[in-house]
């Protein structure tokens, strides 16, 4: 599905472009997840996480992207988009929870 990268794709180049750090996209059709892809991005602080979520909706909600649920702590975020979630973290809290080898896992399987 060409719809599916070409939205992640965006969605990391936004990361990107704002600084976020080790941008990472792991495809999980066929895994058997909730969701296709996850999108997961390490912030430099706890104010740089909420604008990074700040431009995500300032770019993708005008382009139709639906924002499902927002669920926010101290040190992350996780967006839902439906068919891909977003995750926006600190450095420590991304090392602590390393959300990205449970996911691979998860694919290997």
């Amino acid at each position: 599905m060409a719809r599916l990268e070409s939205r992640s794709e965006r969605i990391v180049n936004i990361l990107e472009d704002k600084k976020g750090e080790d941008v990472l996209f792991i495809d999980l059709r066929g895994s058997g997840y909730f969701v296709d892809a996850v999108i997961i991005a390490t912030s430099l602080s706890d104010k740089h996480t909420q604008a990074l979520l700040d431009t995500l909706k300032e770019r993708l909600k005008p382009l139709g992207e639906e924002f499902l649920k927002i669920q926010e702590g101290e040190e992350w975020i996780v967006v839902d988009l439906g068919d891909i979630l977003i995750h926006l973290m600190t450095k420590r809290y991304r090392e602590r929870y390393n959300i990205e080898q449970f996911l691979e896992e998860l694919k290997e399987r």
